[in-house]
Order: structure tokens, then C-alpha cells, then sequence
């Protein structure tokens, strides 16, 4: 795999399981509401995958060493990425109940995440329980937070 398409596909990945599960987590613990949690996976889906396609782009630039060929395949390969993965968590949102779908969400992004992580940890000839483990823990931590914040917003502004 070439380089500008390793950096956006690992960045979108990464990217699209993190904020789209700590989006959703907060936001169903914050409003229970299925319309909400769509809406904020739409959002990140579009919004913030430019944004994040936007700041590989600047990032690769300002490094002085990729081709413009390089630095727009990084760039569209991060957009890519991160919407079609930010999308797959819309599937289990429509199709099984809200709870259920909260935590199948998980499951696959925290897979998905242990792949891509089994991955990098392979191709850079890391110890991948190392890899995994860190990977892993940072996304457990971001989903708590993100649940205890709705919860606290719900109580402090209901």
C-alpha cells in the first residue's frame, strides 16, 4: 500500500471509530434518542471527515516532502475512509433498537479498531498484544467519558 493511501486509511479509520462511537455514546446517554444519535453519526460522517481530510492535507504540505499527487491521495483516501466507516455505524442505529444498537456499535468499532491496530503492528514488526492493548484502552477510555459527559449533561441541563 503507498504511503499517502496507508496515512488515510489509518488516520480515517482511527478517526471515524473514535469520534463517531464517543458521538454516539454521549449523545444516546445524554438524550436516549435514536434521532439524535443519527443525526450526530450524519454529522461526523460529512463534517468532520472533510475536516479531518482538510488537516491531512495541510499536514502533508507542510511536511515539504510529498508530490501533489501523494498529498491529495492522502487526503481523499482520509475522506473516504472516514465517511464509508463513519457510515457503517447507521446500520445497526436503524436496524435493531437503540440499546442494542449502542452496544453492537461498539463491538464493531472496537474490532475494526483491533484489526487496523493488529495491522500497523505486523507491518512495523511491534508486538501486537502491545499495540492492540494501547490502541484499545485509549478508545475504552474515550467511550466512558463520553458516556459519563451525557449523563452529566442531561442531569445539569434537563
Amino acid at each position: 500500500m503507498r504511503h499517502s493511501i496507508k496515512v488515510g486509511f489509518s488516520f480515517g479509520l482511527t478517526s471515524a471509530i473514535i469520534t463517531t462511537l464517543g458521538l454516539m455514546v454521549g449523545l444516546n446517554s445524554g438524550t436516549h434518542s435514536r434521532i439524535a444519535v443519527i443525526g450526530g453519526i450524519l454529522t461526523i460522517a460529512l463534517a468532520d471527515a472533510f475536516s479531518d481530510a482538510l488537516g491531512i492535507h495541510i499536514s502533508e504540505e507542510s511536511e515539504g516532502v510529498h508530490t501533489d499527487r501523494e498529498i491529495w491521495e492522502s487526503t481523499i483516501s482520509t475522506f473516504f475512509f472516514k465517511f464509508t466507516v463513519a457510515m457503517t455505524f447507521l446500520v445497526p442505529v436503524l436496524l435493531l433498537p437503540l440499546d442494542t444498537a449502542m452496544t453492537a456499535s461498539v463491538v464493531w468499532g472496537l474490532s475494526l479498531l483491533c484489526l487496523l491496530s493488529f495491522y500497523i503492528a505486523r507491518s512495523e514488526g511491534e508486538k501486537p498484544l502491545y499495540v492492540v492493548g494501547e490502541h484499545l484502552i485509549i478508545a475504552v477510555v474515550v467511550i466512558v467519558i463520553t458516556n459519563y459527559l451525557g449523563v452529566w449533561i442531561a442531569g445539569a441541563f434537563a
